[in-house]
């Protein structure tokens, strides 16, 4: 009996935000090691880089492009790009997301609420319908929107970002109804606790950890790979019939 073929993204190209490190670096890898061509990005290209040419060393497929998704031009300009050096995408996975402000919400300033917003919501916004586009012309594809855990149950001191998180998790099913009827699926992964430079406010904490591990049934922090996983489920064709989905990949915190 053969192997499964489910898994396989031979031929497919995917675009991966936020990936110069962390859960964008390993999702980013894993595509390129399942066959996609995968176009790594992230704010500036000396980031993005070294992650393209570790997959091109492996024998992989990848293109690193400079997107800051908080801007508004610069997706514009990443799409154009896409559109000339490809035709198509089939892969959008939307990593890149900011947490400027460890506080208490009172104590929000107003640029790293605007920021957290422009990256967070509007970023994962535009890039979606930009890819939808180019989905839709295409005959389908997946949309993948990394949320968090955050997004269900705030993460203290992180308010705004678990905001911006929870409205992630509800436009993903908006794009799920309505991008449906064009073969477009849109599913979210909610990481838990993760081993990241991102999370270090809260893994290089030792009091923070410990609290946050009583809450964990696993016990344990993710790594970055283990999340990588199950986005490479939500992108191939094993999850055909799944969309409007949050996948929760936090070691039993929400069960």
């Amino acid at each position: 009996m053969p192997k499964t073929q489910l898994f396989d993204l031979d031929g497919k190209i995917a675009f991966v935000s936020g990936a110069s490190r962390g859960i964008g670096e390993a999702i980013a890898k894993l595509l390129a090691q399942q066959g996609a061509h995968v176009i790594v990005s992230s704010r500036k290209l000396d980031g993005c880089q070294p992650v393209a040419d570790a997959i091109i060393a492996e024998g992989g497929q990848a293109t690193a492009i400079a997107c800051h998704i908080g801007e508004m031009e610069q997706i514009t300009q990443v799409f154009a790009r896409i559109r000339e050096d490809f035709g198509r995408l089939d892969i959008l996975v939307n990593n890149a997301a900011t947490n400027p402000q460890f506080c208490n919400v009172l104590d929000t300033d107003l640029s790293a609420f605007q920021k957290t917003v422009d990256v967070n919501i509007r970023g994962y916004f535009f890039m979606s319908v930009e890819a939808g586009k180019l989905m839709r012309a295409n005959g389908g594809g997946s949309i993948i929107n990394v949320a968090s855990i955050n997004g269900v149950s705030p993460g203290e001191y992180q308010g705004v970002y678990s905001m911006t998180k929870a409205a992630v998790i509800n436009m993903t099913k908006v794009f799920a109804k309505e991008c449906a009827p064009f073969g477009i699926r849109c599913n979210a992964l909610l990481p838990g606790l993760t081993d990241t430079k991102f999370a270090s406010a809260l893994v290089s904490n030792e009091a923070i950890l410990k609290t946050a591990l009583q809450h964990i049934p696993l016990k344990r922090v993710a790594a970055p790979s283990e999340m990588a996983g199950a986005v490479l489920y939500l992108a191939s064709d094993a999850s055909s019939y799944t969309t409007g989905v949050s996948l929760n990949v936090d070691g039993g915190f929400l069960s």
